[in-house]
């Protein structure tokens, strides 16, 4: 099994849902990311809130560099599960 290899995710069912699950856990991570950078521009505008601005941008920084962490985690948890279909075809012979 290859890292980053799209048909990783179709190696049999418990692939599939531990695709979904972390595809769940990217996107709410992506989603948090732009909210705290969008949010963050808006207080810009306002010499008042720049300090929140500023850890709005950081905390949203920090949820961009979870991204990879999450797709490099379900690799490694793919890879954890490793590939027996060798077995199935050693059965057949």
């Amino acid at each position: 099994m290859r890292l980053f290899d799209p048909a990783n995710s179709e190696q049999s069912g418990e692939h599939k849902r531990l695709f979904a699950i972390y595809e769940v856990w990217y996107t709410v991570v992506d989603f948090l990311a732009a909210f705290l950078f969008l949010v963050g521009s808006v207080l810009f505008f306002w010499k008042s809130t720049e300090t929140i601005a500023i850890w709005m941008f950081v905390v949203g920084s920090f949820f961009f560099a979870l991204k990879p962490t999450i797709r490099l985690a379900r690799e490694l948890h793919y890879m954890a599960l490793g590939d027996y279909s060798f077995l199935a075809q050693r059965d057949k012979g």
